[in-house]
Parts: structure tokens; sequence; C-alpha cells
């Protein structure tokens, strides 16, 4: 792997903030009466937007609503979310390994930037990552390829000289619509099979992978 810039995605990617998604979305689901919905459902949402996750979660399609439970979520998230995140151990050793080699570092997420930056600064000095796209920074989440070309843009990075790292299908798309290569990990609940069936350049078990 030799990359100038790596992007990568946050949740299931560089850290495990399962369980503290899980206690937020339970809260709000919880609150409206949707106590059937099981932990293992609300992971396999994990990467989409929460307004995909809830309409999938809960069979809703009326945007006020959702909108309105988004905004459930973000309020139980200031309470729960970064208490309940812990980093995959790979993550800084790689991370800084990458970085040491000269390598431009960004993370393009549907989480908030906000709260990936207030989380990330207990580990990392405050100007370690190049780049930090989060949902609030785009009109269209992933899916969507504008979130990686923003990203680019800033960085002045080609596709060619850029990989997309992630966890998911979402990301794998993601990287797709971006013309930029893709390195799935498998830290999340999509199988290699699942991640397989789209273009990638590998499909690893650790971040370390990144580093042979």
């Amino acid at each position: 792997m030799d990359y100038k810039t790596y992007l990568f995605d946050f949740d299931y990617t560089l850290a495990d903030s399962s369980h503290g998604i899980v206690t937020c979305f339970r809260i709000v689901l919880t609150r409206h009466q949707y106590t059937d919905v099981t932990d293992e459902a609300i992971k396999r949402t994990i990467g989409k937007t929460l307004e995909e996750s809830f309409s999938i979660l809960t069979g809703i399609t009326d945007p006020e609503q959702l909108t309105a439970f988004r905004l459930e979520y973000r309020k139980e998230a200031d309470i729960h979310m970064n208490a309940n995140t812990i980093l995959f151990p790979e993550t800084l050793p790689t991370l800084k390994e990458l970085k040491k080699r000269g390598a431009r570092i960004g993370i393009i997420s549907t989480k908030y930037r906000f709260r990936i930056l207030d989380y990330l600064n207990n580990y990392l000095p405050e100007d370690f990552f190049d780049i930090v796209v989060g949902g609030e920074d785009v009109k269209a989440a992933k899916p969507s390829a504008e979130g990686v070309q923003f990203a680019l843009e800033h960085l002045k990075s080609t596709q060619n000289e850029t990989l997309y790292v992630g966890d998911s299908t979402v990301d794998a798309e993601t990287a797709q619509n971006a013309g930029v290569d893709f390195a799935g990990v498998l830290n999340g609940m999509t199988t290699a099979n699942e991640l397989k069936a789209y273009p990638h350049r590998i499909i690893m078990n650790s971040l370390a992978e990144l580093l042979n």
C-alpha cells in the first residue's frame, strides 16, 4: 500500500461506537413504543444517515417524523455517545505510522464532525488530521461522492493517489462513486463476501494491514 492520501470512515472503521449508538437508538425507539427492534438490527444500520436508519428500523417514511427522531437521537448522543466509544487497538499505531510516512490523513463520515473531533482530541493532536468531513458538512450523505470529492479538492489530492477505508457496503459504494480505491476492514457487521461484491484493493481483518 503506497497511497499519498488515506481517507477513513469512523464508526466500525477507526472506532467501535456500537454500544453508544445502540444506547441512543434504544432510548428514542422505546420512547415511541418501538420495543421489538434488536441490537443487531440497529448495528446493521451503522454508516447510514439517522433518518435512513430510523426508517429502516420503524418503517416510517414521513420526513418530518424522521427529522424529529434524528433531533431526539442527537440529544441522547450528546450524553451517551463518546463515553461509549472505543478505538480499535490498531487505530492509533496505524494512523501515526501512515502520518510518519508522509501521508495525508482524513475522515469522511455520516457522524457529526464536532463529535468525532471531540472524541479524537483525547488521543491525537488537534492538527493531526488533514481534514475531517462530517454529516453536517455535506448536502448528500454517503454513498454520495460529495464528501470524498470535497476532501480531494481541499487536500489537492488526485483520485489515483487516494485510498478510502471503510467497513460497510455504503463505504464501498462511496469509494466507487468517487473514483478512488477502496480497502474494506472487517470491524463491523458487514461480511467479507458483502464487501467483495464491490471494487476493492484489499479486504482486511485489521487496519494494521494498511502498513504492509
